[in-house]
């Protein structure tokens, strides 16, 4: 007689998980069956949502805390990953802030904050990842449509997309042998709290028309390609997927 064996499920970590897209990027990749750890920063009662919503779903997920600029605690990360589920296999860096007013009126310090969460905490993660992914592996970064749509007063938020991308596409080369994925998805407009705080109807409404599909995108549209990365999209590597309904 002969035994099939089980193939392990598959384990993912997800930064910023309590966010808008982080939270729909884990409950999605615990639909398509994966163990999640949901990573946030400032608001465990997020983070415990997501991780009861997974949970109820019939999923299974925990929550850990840290700050993706301290390897230390990046580094805490992957270790209390890899002893709740014995392993690492995806990983989505999706932890990011963003800060806009025109280059010249940029205030250094907020600069500064933003470069050391979205450029310095990307190098962190996406650093830990390509040591501890396992074979089979994805890491998917999350960068910006605005980096192609060059609009004023996302200067400084674009440039820290911009290193980003640079640094997710030479590490997939750099990757070769292992068999691990490496890409980043940018997101177009999405109906994020993020993204609509401080904004008119009005603004809304006209930045919704832009695309050729005339609407947000939302936070499970950007889920869906995630997980396409993270899952099925085993020969798209070094790639950044701009996912936006169209818009650039």
């Amino acid at each position: 007689m002969t035994t099939i064996e089980q193939a392990p499920e598959r384990v993912a970590i997800v930064t910023g998980g309590s966010g808008g897209i982080g939270g729909a990027v884990a409950r999605r990749l615990a639909a398509d069956g994966m163990k999640v750890v949901v990573h946030y920063a400032g608001s465990a009662e997020r983070a415990k949502e997501v991780v009861e919503s997974i949970t109820a779903a019939g999923g299974e997920a925990s929550a850990v805390p840290g700050d993706v600029a301290e390897a230390g605690e990046v580094e805490r990360l992957f270790d209390v990953t890899e002893e709740r589920y014995g392993r690492v296999d995806v990983v989505v860096n999706t932890a990011g802030i963003m800060l806009l007013a025109p280059v010249a009126e940029m205030d250094l310090d907020a600069f500064d904050r933003m470069h050391r969460i979205n450029v310095r905490g990307a190098f962190v993660v996406s650093q830990l990842a390509a040591r501890r992914l396992r074979k089979g592996g994805a890491l998917v970064n999350i960068s910006t449509s605005v980096t192609r749509l060059q609009q004023p007063t996302y200067g400084a938020y674009a440039a820290t997309k911009g290193a980003v991308e640079a640094m997710t596409l030479i590490l997939a080369r750099e990757m070769r042998g292992r068999d691990i994925t490496v890409n980043a998805v940018a997101p177009g407009p999405t109906a994020t709290p993020l993204f609509l705080d401080g904004k008119s109807e009005q603004l809304i409404n006209q930045i919704a028309s832009a695309p050729p599909l005339e609407r947000l995108g939302t936070p499970e549209d950007i889920a869906e390609a995630v997980a396409f990365l993270a899952g099925p999209g085993r020969w798209v590597n070094g790639q950044v997927l701009y996912t936006n309904g169209g818009i650039a």
